[in-house]
């Protein structure tokens, strides 16, 4: 379990301490009574629909606020209702049983009833659809019944022990088939917030929806999101009073200054990020697995959290993180051993030194903890040129299988569901692989799912697929005021109508 850690401020002198603070703080941020600012590490691209493109700065925003799904997963994992206020499942796990929410209404005055549950999940399957779930979960929609308005009924063609987790996600928030097709450029779904405008590459507003189900326990009436990639700006903006938090804070080094200051609350908790320094399978000579293991044995993951990460994260060594049900720590696998990685090199015919392309996006824990892979791999004869992308730059060339290495932190939850599709951009096409996530997701009963995860996790770690570094941290820093404020991240969002100021 992820460890929570809160700054706290005792005695006398840091109360008075707290209060000279306070006052020279600028005006705006002491009174802001219904509206909250938050800063954002990447700005979403392409845009502003969750089911049709990978970012995960999609959901931070939209998820929960403006687009709403069947259920809701907490801060904690909790798995509780949304749009449908219940649910049953018949014995076999293949039949799903949704009691929707009655008199709920779309922003734009429609109303939201099975006819849309129905239409938006017909959508994620259909031939051609680009909803990042459409393999592991739409494509194994057997059929959607609609017996009345507020029934859904779901048939699975296999049993799949993750479908209502899934159905939190947000590749399952509910569409309207009338504003289904703009949804990117302009979401309009069921939540407590309505979009506003987006000011492209500087932020975007949200406002409240007054005719949400519980309008009256949403207090903020306008939440901003700027848009922040530079970590010493994120601090000078938190600093100045110009953002009232910030959910996902990347300078790890700021974090001392933030806990000894009374004005903020500083809280470290968990994400279900795996970061990894990320393969290409496909590009020789990485289609060797001897080469990929000489790649994992040259990286020293405590010095990368050390150096990147202020000693913040937790080593992994396959694609799951510690908070996890069914985790297994894999990190003697691929341990670090230069000596091993050298040898290794030479066994697979590998003429050093091998030159290749390290690309690496914005967050610092890639740019910080890329220079440091960077030395360690030129110790064992590989030479990674570092290639520093935006993070469109990345979606539209990296992401599509258009590199050597790169740093990322994948944060979705249960996603290694990815390396049984040969065409994702690891690159990786093992049918032994694909039999075990076959095996996985057929079966029921719980112990034996748990041993079959841990099957899958060795499987990745032994072939190694990616180099596994660690359970990305979440730093979340704001206003000592502001409440409400998630501290660790079982999927990314930020639950806009838990904030509220004291």
């Amino acid at each position: 379990m992820t460890t929570i850690f809160r700054t706290t401020v005792a005695a006398l002198a840091a109360f008075l301490g707290s209060a000279a603070l306070l006052a020279a703080a600028p005006a705006e941020a002491q009174t802001r009574k219904d509206s909250v600012v938050l800063g954002m590490v990447l700005e979403p691209a392409p845009g502003l629909d969750p089911t049709m493109a990978p970012a995960a700065a999609i959901g931070e925003i939209v998820h929960y606020n403006v687009l709403e799904g069947l259920v809701k997963i907490n801060m904690d994992g909790r798995i509780t209702p949304l749009l449908a206020e219940s649910w049953t499942i018949d014995p076999d796990g293949k039949l799903y049983t949704f009691r929707l929410r009655k008199n709920v209404k779309f922003h734009d005055g429609e109303a939201f009833d099975a006819s849309d549950v129905r239409f938006t999940f017909e959508r994620a399957k259909a031939a051609g659809s680009t909803n990042k779930a459409k393999k592991a979960v739409f494509d194994n929609i057997s059929r959607i019944d609609t017996p009345d308005p507020s029934t859904v009924i779901v048939v699975l063609n296999q049993a799949d022990g993750n479908f209502l987790f899934r159905m939190g996600e947000n590749t399952a928030v509910i569409l309207d088939p009338k504003s289904a097709a703009t949804t990117a450029t302009r979401p309009i779904g069921t939540g407590p917030f309505k979009f506003e405008n987006w000011a492209k590459g500087s932020s975007l507003t949200l406002v409240k929806n007054d005719a949400w189900r519980d309008a009256a326990s949403v207090k903020m009436k306008r939440v901003t999101f700027r848009f922040i990639s530079d970590p010493a700006a994120q601090v000078a903006a938190l600093l100045a009073g110009d953002v009232d938090a910030i959910p996902r804070l990347q300078a790890a080094e700021s974090l001392k200054q933030f806990q000894n200051d009374p004005r903020f609350t500083v809280a470290i908790g968990g994400t279900e990020g795996k970061t990894i320094l990320t393969i290409n399978n496909k590009k020789k000579p990485f289609d060797d697995v001897r080469v990929r293991r000489a790649v994992a044995a040259a990286i020293d993951r405590k010095a990368i959290i050390d150096g990147a990460l202020e000693g913040h994260g937790v080593p992994i060594g396959s694609h799951l993180v510690p908070s996890d049900a069914g985790y297994i720590d894999l990190t003697n696998v691929n341990p670090y051993n230069p000596e091993r990685a050298r040898a290794l090199l030479k066994e697979a015919g590998v003429a050093t030194p091998l030159n290749v392309t390290l690309t690496l996006p914005p967050p610092q824990y890639a740019r910080k903890g890329g220079e440091i892979i960077a030395a360690q791999l030129a110790k064992v004869g590989i030479n990674a040129k570092i290639e520093n992308v935006e993070w469109a730059q990345w979606l539209s060339g990296t992401f599509k299988g258009n590199f050597d290495l790169t740093v990322i932190s994948h944060v979705e939850p249960l996603d290694f569901d990815k390396y049984g599709d040969p065409s994702y951009y690891y690159g990786y096409d093992s049918k032994a692989f694909r039999d075990l996530l076959a095996q996985y997701n057929s079966t029921t009963d719980q112990k034996g799912r748990t041993k079959l995860l841990g099957d899958i996790q060795r499987h990745l770690a032994n072939d190694s697929v990616n180099a596994f570094l660690f359970q990305l941290p979440q730093f979340a820093i704001s206003n000592k005021r502001l409440k409400g404020v998630w501290s660790s991240s079982p999927v990314y969002a930020n639950d806009l109508a838990a904030l509220s100021w004291q």
